[in-house]
Parts: C-alpha cells; sequence; structure tokens
C-alpha cells in the first residue's frame, strides 16, 4: 500500500500534535482539580477531531483507506483504556494530589507519543525490509493478549506497589527524592542541594509504563494498515485526548470488570490477521482478513465486553450480601 503521507502532509500533522500538546501544557500550567464540565468539553472535542480527520480520509483517499484510518482509531483508542487503567493505579499508589494528575497524564501522554514515534518509523523500517516481521508482530501480539487473559484470570494487574517498580527503585538509588510533592515541579531543593519531587518520580514510572504499551500498540496498528502515516496518525489522536478522558472515565474504568477479556481478545485477533496476511503473501490460498471485517469484529468484542460489564455489576449488586457466621 503506498502511503497517503506526503512530506507536506507530515508536516502539518506532527505540527497540529506538537501546537495541541503546548495547549495542554499552558492549560495545566497552574495546578487545579479538573472539573466534569471542563473534562466532558475537552472530551468531545478530542473525538470530534479523529472523526473529522477521517472524514478527509475517506472523501481524499477512498473508502478501504478511510476503513483502515477509523479501525485503526478504535483499536488504539480501545488499548487506550487500559493505558488509562494503569494510570489510574499508578497515580493512585502515588498518591498525587488531584490537582497535579492531569500534568502527570500529559507527561505520560508526550513521552508515550515520542515513544510511538520511534516505534512507528522502527516497525515501518522492519516490515519493508522483512516480510517475516509480520509473523514477528503476530506473535508479540498474541502473546501479549494471553498475557492480559491470565492477568485478567488472576487480578494481578489490580494493584501497583511504588517501591516494587525497577524504574522507581533505579530513580530513587540515583538521584536524592523529596518526602512532599512541590507543586507542579520536578526538581526541588532539600537542605540546598537539588532533589527530584515525588512527581518526577512518577512520572517516571509512567514513561515506563508507555515503552510496554508502545511494543503493543504499535503492532496492532500495523495489524490494521501497513502505511506509516496512518499508524501515527491513529496513535497520536487515540493519546492526545486521554488527559481529559481520564478524568471522564475515571469512576468508572473500575466498573468495565471484563475489558481485560476484550482486550485480549482484540490483539489475539490481530494477531492472528497478521499471521494470515504473511501467509497470503507466499501462498495464495491463504485467506486474509478485509479491513471491514476487522472493523466489524473489533467493534462486536467492545460492544459484548461492554454490555457484559454492565450486566455483571447489576448482578453483582443485587446479591444480596452474606451475613458472617
Amino acid at each position: 500500500m503506498e502511503s497517503i503521507g506526503t512530506p507536506l502532509l507530515w508536516g502539518l500533522t506532527l505540527g497540529a500534535v506538537l501546537l495541541l500538546l503546548a495547549v495542554d501544557f499552558v492549560l495545566t500550567r497552574r495546578p487545579h482539580e479538573v472539573s466534569m464540565k471542563e473534562a466532558l468539553g475537552w472530551s468531545a472535542f478530542y473525538v470530534a477531531l479523529p472523526l473529522t480527520f477521517g472524514g478527509w480520509v475517506l472523501a481524499a483517499h477512498g473508502g478501504e483507506t478511510g476503513l483502515q484510518y477509523y479501525t485503526g482509531y478504535l483499536v488504539e483508542k480501545s488499548l487506550s483504556v487500559d493505558n488509562l487503567f494503569v494510570f489510574m493505579l499508578l497515580l493512585s499508589a502515588f498518591a498525587v494530589p488531584r490537582e497535579l494528575q492531569q500534568r502527570v497524564l500529559l507527561y505520560g501522554i508526550a513521552g508515550a507519543l515520542v515513544l510511538r514515534g520511534i516505534f512507528i518509523a522502527l516497525g515501518a523500517a522492519a516490515l519493508d525490509s522483512f516480510d517475516w516481521m509480520f509473523l514477528v508482530f503476530g506473535l508479540v501480539l498474541a502473546v501479549t493478549g494471553l498475557k492480559v487473559l491470565k492477568d485478567t484470570l488472576s487480578g494481578t494487574d489490580h494493584e501497583i506497589d511504588p517501591d516494587g517498580l525497577r524504574s522507581v527503585r533505579l530513580v530513587r538509588k540515583v538521584f536524592p527524592v523529596t518526602a512532599d510533592y512541590d507543586g507542579p515541579r520536578l526538581l526541588s531543593r532539600v537542605a540546598g542541594r537539588r532533589a527530584l519531587t515525588p512527581l518526577a518520580v512518577v512520572v517516571v514510572a509512567v514513561f515506563a509504563t508507555d515503552v510496554v504499551f508502545a511494543v503493543d500498540s504499535v503492532p496492532a496498528v500495523y495489524g490494521i494498515t501497513e502505511d506509516p502515516y496512518l499508524v501515527l496518525a491513529t496513535n497520536a489522536f487515540a493519546l492526545l485526548g486521554l488527559r481529559a478522558l481520564y478524568f471522564v472515565l475515571a469512576g468508572a474504568l473500575h466498573k468495565l470488570r471484563y475489558l481485560g477479556y476484550g482486550l485480549a481478545a482484540i490483539l489475539v485477533f490481530i494477531g492472528a490477521k497478521l499471521g494470515l496476511h504473511w501467509g497470503h503473501e507466499h501462498w495464495k490460498g491463504v485467506p486474509e482478513v478485509p479491513t471491514l471485517w476487522s472493523l466489524v469484529v473489533v467493534v462486536g468484542i467492545l460492544v459484548v465486553t461492554t454490555v457484559a460489564s454492565l450486566v455483571g455489576n447489576r448482578v453483582a449488586e443485587d446479591e444480596p450480601v452474606k451475613e458472617p457466621v
């Protein structure tokens, strides 16, 4: 597939991403608690923006390219909800004050965008040079999906011990860290010498999780489209709205009790799709999964996951509480 990303389009897109990040940093320069009205407003903007862009892709480049964009965006947005859940656990584990939470999220989003850019470039080069990388990407997604399923069944992804994180232990071993937060500052002073604040430590922890999510998400969207520009666009749009979406969904994320099963199914499905694509390139008898069917499967999994979660919550609420004997 020939990329739709002309040099001008790449430049405009990267410029727009940097501009939106700069606006977010300006908005969060003064710590404040995010109201639901503010979160809903920005969330609506960051949903309307990629949908409008997708309309341009459809009009300018045809239905198949438009389907690839929308399917890739939906997959990335679904995986970003898992990012939010981990961010929520990290912010809780580090006891980040509510007025500083959006600043941490913004650092995490900026770091994720940089990492995704690196992985997208590496992925494009690898797929262009070695077609067996489709198998490698497919295997990575399948293994990740099975790990997500295992963690969901065991419940091990519901708790985070800050002192047990390697990134946190390394930072505290190398740099002095203050005991208290100092507003949005990453650096402070203790006894006349510079030291990291707890905010800097939690940002490092968020960056470390960004690496893990980049390993999963970039191969996932390459399973939908081989166009590096569309891969970048879907990742950027999915990530930019996370800061506002976090405050909209923070109270409801725990109610998506079956989210892990849905994400595991999506990752395994796309992993299998990549494997079939590689097989089709070598043996024409091997079927490929059309983009439209990929969209149908992803939407179907998300709908089933959401409905099952709502039903499961209702059943759990209706169950009588057993009195201790």
